[in-house]
């Protein structure tokens, strides 16, 4: 057993770990005998970090479309070019597996640094039965390397491949007949994700996909209302889906169904920044009774960022949510917008997942606008990052 001296707070003076999880909480003269101490006096202790909206896997860049947008050219006329998620999707295919894993695992290890532990890995850049399942299988083999914690989600509604041009019925029948069926049988996704919006997937077709994906077992997430609101809250909500993300376009009533289902919010500032859209108002989900949480959309085409932190900041100056609703976003409320079970909360029973920052206060990690890293980070127990240094906030 470890235990940690920490002032996570006036009452929890030391994190006791047994067998990678929390075994004791409490004042450090009452822990029990540890085998290794380590002293963490004047560091900010947090629940290792969660990620609930990753796009990790995938090949290629897209740096010349960002140029292009920059300049004014929008995101839907440069994906009728053959560019967006089309372009992504040409790249990945092209790719070996060993070549995606190598570039999924730098990825994770840069989101790692800044204190996550755990995340969300979507496929949905392959856009066909072999590369669906071939993506997922990467997924899966990331988790198993022990660098962070991965639930995968099946997103072959991601967009219509090219060669699907004026078959969409076509497609969306492949998804559900063809390719779900596929990644169930070898386990490979832990729930179902669909991208129900404007030039997208229509709200019948994500509903049919959604379900298809319930019947087999899979929980429901959805990218809904990032750029028109087409009823998509209201289905995740019905669905009882663990999250619904995006929602720069969302109801009341949309917001009132989610608050019902218990379905929470992922903010995703990354992507608004980079399509210069409006974020998200925070108080209407707050109102509503919303649980909101916060990803980085990790993607080469709207969020290239692996720096969750930042995008806490930008949900904190866009959103208007407050710091600690941002901590809880990336947090505890990540972890259930994930379906990620013992993580994102200091508790007994917990996985050992720590995030320790030489930071003055835990504002300090939404008041810089990125730059934090942490100083060390536990997974299960084990120390995976440890530096040091000074913080500059």
């Amino acid at each position: 057993m470890v235990r940690c001296d920490t002032d996570v707070d006036e009452r929890d003076e030391a994190i006791g770990i047994r067998d990678g999880r929390i075994a004791y909480l409490g004042a450090a003269m009452n822990a029990p005998d540890a085998s290794a101490t380590l002293d963490l006096a004047g560091r900010l202790v947090l629940p290792g970090l969660v990620d609930p909206h990753t796009h990790l896997v995938f090949a290629g860049s897209r740096a010349d479309e960002f140029a292009r947008r920059m300049r004014g050219v929008d995101y839907h006329t440069i994906a009728a070019e053959g560019g967006g998620i089309a372009s992504t999707v040409r790249a990945t295919r092209n790719a070996s597996d060993a070549e995606l894993l190598d570039l999924a695992q730098t990825r994770a290890e840069a989101l790692r640094e800044h204190g996550v532990t755990s995340v969300e890995v979507k496929s949905g850049y392959g856009l066909d039965t072999e590369n669906e399942t071939r993506l997922l299988r990467v997924a899966r083999e990331l988790g198993q390397l022990g660098i962070v914690r991965v639930t995968t989600s099946f997103l072959g509604a991601h967009a219509v491949p090219p060669e699907h041009k004026g078959d969409r019925a076509g497609y969306v029948r492949s998804v559900i007949d063809e390719q779900l069926p596929a990644v169930v049988a070898e386990n490979l996704a832990d729930a179902i994700d669909v991208y129900c919006d404007e030039g997208a997937f229509s709200l019948d077709e994500a509903r049919a996909i959604l379900e298809a994906g319930r019947a087999a077992g899979l929980r429901v997430r959805a990218h809904v209302g990032q750029f028109a609101d087409l009823g998509g809250a209201e289905l995740a909500a019905e669905l009882g889906a663990c999250s619904a993300d995006h929602l720069e376009q969302v109801s009341d009533a949309g917001l009132h169904a989610m608050a019902a289902a218990g379905t929470v919010a992922v903010f995703l500032p990354g992507a608004w920044r980079t399509l210069r859209q409006a974020a998200p108002r925070a108080e209407r989900f707050r109102d509503a009774g919303v649980t909101m949480a916060i990803g980085t959309d990790l993607n080469p085409g709207t969020s290239p960022t692996s720096n969750l932190l930042l995008c806490a900041a930008l949900a904190v100056r866009d959103a208007g949510m407050s710091a600690d609703e941002a901590l809880l976003g990336i947090t505890r409320h990540a972890a259930r917008a994930a379906g990620i079970d013992d993580v994102g909360s200091i508790r007994v029973g917990a996985h050992a997942d720590l995030a320790i920052y030489a930071v003055q206060s835990a504002s300090s990690l939404t008041y810089a606008l990125g730059g934090v890293r942490a100083n060390a980070v536990m997974l299960g127990g084990r120390m995976v990052v440890e530096r040091a240094s000074r913080s500059l906030w």
